[in-house]
């Protein structure tokens, strides 16, 4: 197949000015849901609201096989994100003596539901149901560390004593350096949104984005993910919810996937986004790869090819009530 090749002109005066507007308009859609909620995460933590949380998870821990007081660094993790987390932990495990299985087990249960405040809140503009994305969130993760506990310990697999790979640097506390860090993660979007779209113009150009939808579309079709959602799928599996999340509101808003598709994709990215860079941080923790990389994948598939099989039995009024939405955007030239 020939690439018809790109003129100058017509890389100058069209193609980078629709690049820009589409930067320019995801980032956009990003920090209007980011800072807010930024901003009402710093309040809890400065209200000392983050131990009360956690209070009343670590009863839970002891269900997944996990000291008490791990609960607050699911806590932290689920109201803030993964780094948070992995300081509180650091903090705490050393006093636990924790085996290698339970150190998996947490990092798989910090996986799943993590930085959810956010993360709910673009599920949500996406189409989906934020209760229904809460209890996807929160009881997957249950239910994933519980059975990998059982597994675990039935099979007396994992049992030495973890070793800590990292320790945290002390971090200044004052809000000028808070505030600092937040401009940093900031700018990091605009880097990786930027980076991103330009790719996807170039994979559609290359016709590469094509070969990856074709390799992937066995196992989407299993979970019942149907073609036209595959590039929203792949966006956030590999970078994740919080940097993809504006292409991924982006797409439901057009209207080039169904809403039905758009919250089985949803779905599987709630349980199993950002392959790459979260599952490198959680290793730090000294946690193993069978439960927080291939037991995740397994787990993921399997309960999203079952959920989409439940959901289709459903109607279309408790789909719409409970399930998922049309959130996209009527076009403009339709109406004229």
């Amino acid at each position: 197949m020939m690439i018809k090749p790109v003129s100058t002109h017509d890389l100058l005066n069209k193609t980078l000015p629709d690049l820009g507007r589409e930067i320019y308009a995801v980032c956009l859609l990003l920090f209007k849901l980011t800072i807010p909620i930024i901003i009402a995460v710093k309040i809890l933590e400065e209200i000392g609201a983050i131990p009360y949380i956690s209070a009343v998870l670590e009863p839970l821990m002891l269900f997944v096989g996990l000291p008490e007081s791990m609960g607050i660094v699911w806590a932290t993790t689920m109201l803030t994100n993964i780094y948070a987390g992995l300081v509180i932990f650091f903090q705490a495990a050393p006093q636990e003596n924790l085996t290698v299985a339970q150190v998996t087990v947490l990092g798989t249960m910090l996986l799943v539901a993590h930085g959810l405040p956010l993360e709910l809140r673009i599920t949500q503009k996406a189409g989906m149901r934020l209760i229904f994305a809460l209890l996807l969130r929160f009881v997957g993760a249950l239910v994933l560390g519980a059975l990998l506990n059982l597994t675990y310990s039935a099979g007396d697999w994992l049992n030495a004593p973890v070793e800590l790979l990292w320790q945290p640097e002390t971090t200044d506390p004052s809000l000028i350096n808070w505030v600092l860090t937040q401009l940093q993660s900031l700018a990091m979007i605009v880097v990786i949104v930027t980076v991103l779209l330009t790719l996807l113009k170039l994979l559609r150009w290359l016709h590469i984005e094509r070969l990856m939808i074709w390799l992937l579309q066995p196992f989407l079709r299993f979970m019942g993910i149907s073609q036209k959602a595959t590039s929203l799928a792949i966006v956030g599996v590999t970078l994740g919810l919080s940097f993809g999340g504006g292409l991924l509101i982006r797409e439901a808003e057009s209207g080039n996937v169904s809403p039905k598709d758009c919250f089985s994709a949803l779905c599987l990215l709630s349980l199993c986004h950002s392959l790459i860079e979260d599952t490198l941080l959680i290793m730090t923790m000294g946690a193993d790869l069978s439960g927080i990389l291939w037991a995740r994948l397994i787990f993921s598939i399997l309960l999203i090819s079952l959920l989409t099989r439940l959901v289709s039995l459903t109607g279309d009024s408790f789909q719409q009530r409970f399930l998922f939405r049309d959130v996209s955007l009527p076009n403009p030239q339709s109406q004229k």
